[in-house]
């Protein structure tokens, strides 16, 4: 799958707000292009800490969260958030650790799902869709 051939109108089947946190601003470039490709208005922030701030203003369905991040990774924020009794967002890893035993971690600590990086565009969109009916069926 291409950026020209990705589903333009899968937001508005899926309506999801997301919430991607990366730091290195390509990768948050390029998650921008896609996500706005298929119709969503993506926010970011570039650690744990921006997301548990985020998670504070409003209410976000689906997170996008890299693992290695600055000040506080992806693993903690997770914790975190799966240790309060709020809204329980789905949490999608996508992270350049793609070693045997990385994608197991992250879902023992709370992640919903696992992405390598480089992103694959067509599990993206499976993800989405995926998560994005079970969000929208309840």
């Amino acid at each position: 799958m291409t950026p020209a051939t990705l589903p333009a109108l899968l937001a508005e089947k899926y309506p999801l707000r997301i919430l991607v946190a990366e730091d290195n601003p390509i990768n948050q470039q390029l998650a921008m292009i896609i996500l706005t490709k298929m119709g969503y208005a993506p926010e970011f922030v570039e650690n744990g800490k921006g997301v548990l701030s985020k998670l504070q203003e409003k209410k976000i369905d689906l997170i996008l969260m890299d693992i290695q991040m600055p000040e506080m990774d992806g693993l903690e924020a997770t914790r975190i958030i799966r240790s309060g009794s709020g809204h329980q967002p789905v949490i999608i890893a996508m992270t350049a650790n793609a070693m045997t035993g990385d994608k197991d971690e992250c879902l023992a600590e709370g992640m919903n799902d696992y992405l390598a990086k480089p992103v694959d565009l067509g599990q993206l969109v499976t993800m989405l869709e995926k998560w994005g009916g079970m969000i929208n069926a309840n």
